[in-house]
């Protein structure tokens, strides 16, 4: 069970046509669970048919510390995995992070 200090927040993106991934769900998704006060990912989730997959991004997102920026994680991503949908892969990501900043923004501006 997570808890109550964490959000669950998704970005999402097309992946390349002619891809087994596009043929079974034209997109990829990316699901974080983020501590919102730590900033750290503690958990991750990605649409992929192959479980190694979902396992080996999961490894290189999950204990990522969002207060260093997103840029470091792009990195990590374009240099150690190497698929044909890396660019979703980033993609994804990168809408999840700006849905979470969104969202903190929100947040502090509501407490005011």
């Amino acid at each position: 069970m997570y808890q109550d200090n964490t959000v669950l927040v998704s970005g999402f993106a097309q992946v390349p046509k002619g891809s087994t991934l596009y043929e079974k769900y034209k997109a990829l998704t990316v699901v974080l669970v983020i501590n919102s006060e730590t900033e750290i990912i503690e958990d991750a989730e990605f649409t992929f048919i192959a479980d190694l997959t979902n396992y080996y991004l999961t490894s290189l997102v999950k204990g990522y510390d969002l207060k260093n920026g997103i840029h470091p994680l792009i990195d990590t991503l374009r240099k150690r995995a190497l698929i044909p949908s890396q660019g979703a892969v980033i993609q994804s990501i990168k809408s999840a992070w700006d849905r979470y900043k969104e969202s903190k923004q929100i947040y502090v501006l509501s407490n005011y």
